[in-house]
């Protein structure tokens, strides 16, 4: 699910995040031709991927500047003045979620990102081909952890050049729509840690609700609500229009999330690039998983928390899992609260004050969110 407008918004990203990875690469070789390894996983990261984010902040923009009173017709083209600077902040959300995912395959002990090694063991390959000394898994996860440093500082003075093109009130603003995304997302990312600690010390009633706590600020609100809310404050909306887009964009994002859930779980690797059942071995205490476990015996509950989390589950033992999920009804009941939170995202656009444009295709951009397969 690669979101558009993949004819001119993506490739105009895909190009702002070539230029300024290539000047980076020739910054860092001018001080060592040895730091190439770093160069060539960040390009590996960055190339390709759904750009889900960067369109979703293009839609709030256009969303808003589109509905303003005799908007030309050049409005969200690449002939409008404001073009730049939303190419700009896009790029920088995307090297944000570059630099995420560079930390999130550390904690998890992810060995692919869309099918290919994800960075810290692609530092170990070099490592191990290099010969040299030291522990080959120590030097891949140090360089991802310090990847993920350079990309989060890159993506800062990406989006404070989008920011900066901008009039002194929106462009601010905007920086302050990016920097509560950046926070909230490492809030997130250790409440998802915790999670996977904490829950045997928790009730048992408030489980389902700290995954759905995890899945919203480690993701739903970052993937869909804040990209949304970025571009349209660039626009400058009024608190009308950012209140219709974070209705819509927090349960889409969410909606999102849980089908990521699913796709953990269920996933075909060959589509995912990620292990079948792979956060499953990473003991995900997701709402898939808790919704699971309100459902089974106390024994059969203590069979999938005591595999939940182990790596070495094998395939025999993955697919048990799998079928013990399916056969709670989790399955079922996830799938019913995805199409229930589209139906509210949808409902939140209904006579909102934006562009007709745009809010066609947010509703298809809902759609394909919550039933992607990868």
């Amino acid at each position: 699910m690669r979101v558009s407008p993949g004819s001119r918004f993506s490739k105009a990203v895909d190009a702002r995040i070539g230029a300024f990875l290539s000047a980076r690469r020739a910054a860092a070789t001018a001080i060592s031709p040895d730091l190439a390894p770093v160069l060539d996983a960040v390009d590996a990261l960055t190339t390709g991927g759904k750009r889900m984010r960067a369109g979703f902040l293009h839609w709030g923009w256009h969303a808003v500047a589109a509905a303003r009173p005799g908007a030309p017709r050049t409005t969200g083209s690449p002939e409008d003045p404001e073009w730049e600077a939303v190419v700009s902040m896009a790029s920088a959300v995307e090297i944000f979620h570059a630099a995420a995912l560079a930390h999130d395959d550390v904690m998890d002990s992810s060995d692919t990102r869309r099918g290919a090694p994800s960075v810290h063991r692609r530092l170990e390959g070099v490592h191990r081909a290099s010969e040299w000394r030291g522990r080959a898994e120590s030097f891949g996860v140090n360089g991802a952890i310090l990847v993920g440093d350079l990309l989060l500082g890159w993506a800062d003075d990406l989006a404070r050049a989008g920011a900066g093109a901008l009039g002194p009130e929106r462009g601010p603003a905007a920086m302050a729509v990016f920097s509560t995304m950046r926070e909230e997302v490492g809030l997130g990312q250790f409440l998802d840690v915790l999670e996977e600690a904490a829950w045997v010390r928790q009730d048992p009633a408030s489980l389902l609700q700290r995954a759905h706590t995890v899945a919203v600020y480690k993701s739903a609100r970052y993937s869909v609500e804040a990209p949304l809310l970025i571009g349209a404050t660039m626009a400058g909306a009024s608190e009308t229009q950012l209140e219709a887009l974070s209705g819509y964009g927090v349960p889409v994002g969410t909606a999102f999330q849980m089908r990521d859930d699913i796709l953990g779980v269920f996933g075909d690797p060959v589509v995912t690039g990620k292990p079948a059942g792979d956060d499953l071995r990473e003991g995900k205490r997701t709402v898939l998983v808790e919704l699971a476990r309100r459902q089974l015996s106390p024994g059969v509950r203590s069979m999938l928390d005591e595999l939940l989390g182990d790596p070495g589950l094998d395939a025999v033992q993955i697919a048990t899992l799998q079928r013990t999920i399916a056969d709670a009804g989790a399955l079922e009941q996830l799938e019913t609260m995805i199409d229930r939170a589209v139906g509210g995202a949808l409902e939140a656009l209904r006579d909102a004050e934006l562009s007709r444009g745009a809010v066609l295709e947010l509703e298809r951009l809902a759609a394909a969110a919550a039933r992607r397969d990868s």
